[in-house]
């Protein structure tokens, strides 16, 4: 059976601020539709109202044409809803199984829990994901891509209806991604309705019929995904065409100075003869598949990986870090991939997420400077543009575009030389990833040598001077920006052509 969803006038309004505005549109199973839309825009709104954490201010949804309304997540889940959401809602401490089968666990006639069975329709549910783990694993015991897959498998073992994605693909490989897709497209085929959320536009042509754009809270848009393009959907989402955003961001060859790092065979556990340099006002990309060794060639600088052997040069000096305190004190920052777990501390302010590497500055006399550190806070939100109401909010609360620009802030307080940005545009919409795209801009302009992790080959094309590919832990070429082409950097990051 194909089922139906329809919105009509839906207004969501918090103190006042409408987060959505008579928002009307309908899905119908058997079809994959994207919802479109910077941060703020109104998508995760809309998918809490549908599963019951939020009641809408007015209007109504219906489901196969009949009126719902869910007090809470457990209604919608029991009328079949499920929404994964980009933070993972399973139990660490528990199996894969126990999380898969949570409130439904197979039992024997005297009540108690068959594993016998549980573990086999488990093992049958995970053959068809694909995943090299066990029913018995603990959640805890597995990288965060599987964890992730268990939130999915979760969701498909129960008997649903509407099943919506937010972010789904962010901490998978390419081999998941495949996996997961082909699931997506199972449920299609079944009739479900599937909602897909996602910043990767390349992702939402791939695997979406529609795409529904949202903008401000509002419906714009609706777009047949084989009917329109990148180009079309950005300035529905932006108000503004990209156009040739990053010529704009091309520092000339004759700007660039002097080489700041100069790396020399570097060896590690992860990383086997790195050869590398970095100029002032110079933007340096590394590309390759996931798990080449780009993040660890990072790490190994930044002293969180032990060099085994191999030379690191700044300013012409041989230098020897072996930890994170020796890189920060030689002029190297690092903002890691991993925001929420790295980066950020959750339950801190943004003013003290901003200044906890730079206290030593704010210091007078050996006590912190309150006056220092909220001024330093100030002057951090207004330099890059961070939307907030108040510098003592939780981080936790701000959108993933301004916590990632609060990382740059942090870092940027050290005064580096050198820069690393590992995907500093993950998981974050196209309006955020302009501004990051300025930012980074406007440091090398300054003087900044920047070395940029990316797995977006427009973006890792766009902003970089020169790019180094990576694979199997090894840099296997180096390309111009004025010569590189998608072609040409995954040729070498798969065939090991030089």
């Amino acid at each position: 059976m194909e089922h139906t969803l329809e919105f009509k006038n839906i207004t969501m309004e918090f103190s006042g601020i409408k987060a959505l505005s008579n928002m009307s549109f309908e899905i119908n199973g058997g079809e994959i539709v994207a919802l479109l839309g910077e941060n703020g825009a109104g998508k995760s709104t809309l998918l809490k109202i549908l599963n019951g954490d939020y009641t809408q201010t007015s209007g109504d949804y219906f489901i196969d044409g009949n009126k719902c309304f869910f007090k809470s997540p457990r209604e919608a889940i029991e009328a079949g809803i499920s929404i994964i959401y980009q933070e993972r809602q399973i139990i660490d401490e528990v199996t894969v199984a126990e999380n898969i089968f949570i409130g439904h666990l197979p039992t024997s006639k005297t009540n108690i829990i068959d594993y016998k069975k549980l573990y086999k329709d488990t093992e049958k549910i995970i053959e068809q994901f694909e995943i090299p783990i066990k029913p018995t694993d603990k959640v805890k015991d597995i990288s965060i891509a599987h964890q992730q897959m268990v939130e999915v498998m979760k969701a498909y073992n129960r008997n649903i209806k509407i099943i919506a994605f937010d972010e789904p693909t962010a901490s998978l490989s390419d081999k998941e991604v495949t996996a997961l897709f082909k699931i997506i497209n199972i449920l299609k085929e079944k009739g479900k309705i599937i909602l897909y959320v996602s910043h990767r536009l390349k992702e939402i042509f791939e695997i979406c019929d529609r795409v529904i754009v949202f903008k401000d809270g509002e419906y714009v848009a609706k777009r047949d995904s084989n009917k329109t393009n990148s180009e079309e959907l950005v300035r529905l989402m932006v108000g503004r065409d990209l156009g040739d955003i990053f010529d704009s961001y091309k520092i000339p060859k004759e700007g660039i100075g002097k080489t700041v790092i100069e790396v020399e065979n570097l060896t590690t556990k992860h990383v086997n003869n790195a050869s590398f340099y970095i100029r002032e006002r110079e933007v340096v990309g590394f590309s390759g598949l996931v798990g080449s060794g780009r993040t660890e060639v990072a790490n190994a600088i930044f002293g969180v990986d032990k060099k085994i052997s191999g030379i690191i040069k700044i300013n012409g000096q041989e230098v020897n870090i072996k930890s994170v305190e020796d890189a920060l004190s030689k002029g190297i920052c690092m903002c890691p991939e991993d925001r929420k777990g790295q980066g950020i501390v959750p339950i801190c302010s943004l003013k003290e997420n901003i200044s906890m590497i730079s206290l030593k500055m704010l210091c007078k006399f050996g006590i912190i400077s309150k006056k220092l550190e909220e001024k330093l806070a100030i002057d951090s939100i207004s330099m890059l543009n961070i939307k907030t109401s108040d510098i003592h909010k939780k981080i936790m609360f701000l959108s993933g575009g301004n916590q990632q620009k609060a990382i740059l802030s942090r870092v940027l307080a050290a005064k580096p030389n050198i820069l690393i940005l590992d995907e500093p545009t993950k998981g974050i919409d196209v309006g955020a990833k302009l501004e990051i795209y300025k930012i980074i801009y406007e440091l090398a302009k300054n003087g900044m040598a920047i070395f940029l992790i990316s797995s977006e080959l427009p973006e890792v094309m766009g902003i970089s001077n020169r790019i180094y590919v990576m694979q199997n832990a090894t840099i296997v070429g180096e390309i111009d920006r004025d010569e590189a082409s998608e072609e040409k950097i995954l040729s070498l990051a798969m065939t090991h052509e030089k």
